[in-house]
């Protein structure tokens, strides 16, 4: 088997089993992560945070290591360009342990992550959390909105 398959392999057996997250508990872990990470839609602040991490507004779909102006390390930049785009579950796999996974991603055994916080428990309500204040939830609520005011 190869390096790459059976790192992932490992990796998807070694994280934490993923279930679909509760976003009003992810509001309230993501305190844990405001002293590196805002959340915000141009002047709208969803939450204020840090900026030692990129901002974390519409990560759920976007390309790893792409959010401009930020530098990110050698490994996650090249897992973008490998063709890695967040999406729930990549992103609970990450905030679990970025740097194992980072590793099983590339199959690279010297793979590293600017981000050393690991997050076993509640990282599904993380993600669940970004995605509610992400900005396809907003169009959704946009779209509901319209909806609405149609009848």
């Amino acid at each position: 088997m190869k390096p790459v398959i059976l790192s992932t392999l490992f990796l998807a057996l070694a994280a934490p089993a993923f279930a679909e997250g509760d976003a009003a508990a992810g509001e309230k872990a993501f305190k844990k992560c405001k002293a590196c990470y805002t959340i915000a839609n141009g002047d709208e602040v969803i939450y204020k945070g840090g900026k030692t991490g990129p901002n974390l507004y519409g990560v759920i779909g976007r390309q790893a290591g792409s959010y401009e102006g930020f530098k990110y390390s050698k490994s996650l930049a090249a897992a973008g360009e490998a063709g890695l785009v967040w999406d729930a579950e990549s992103l609970v796999n990450f905030i679990a342990d970025p740097k194992a996974f980072l590793k099983g991603y590339l199959g690279d055994s010297g793979a590293r992550s600017k981000m050393s916080f690991k997050m076993n428990k509640g990282s599904e309500d993380i993600a669940a959390y970004l995605i509610s204040v992400g900005p396809e939830m907003e169009a959704d609520e946009a779209a509901s909105e319209e909806g609405a005011s149609d009848s």
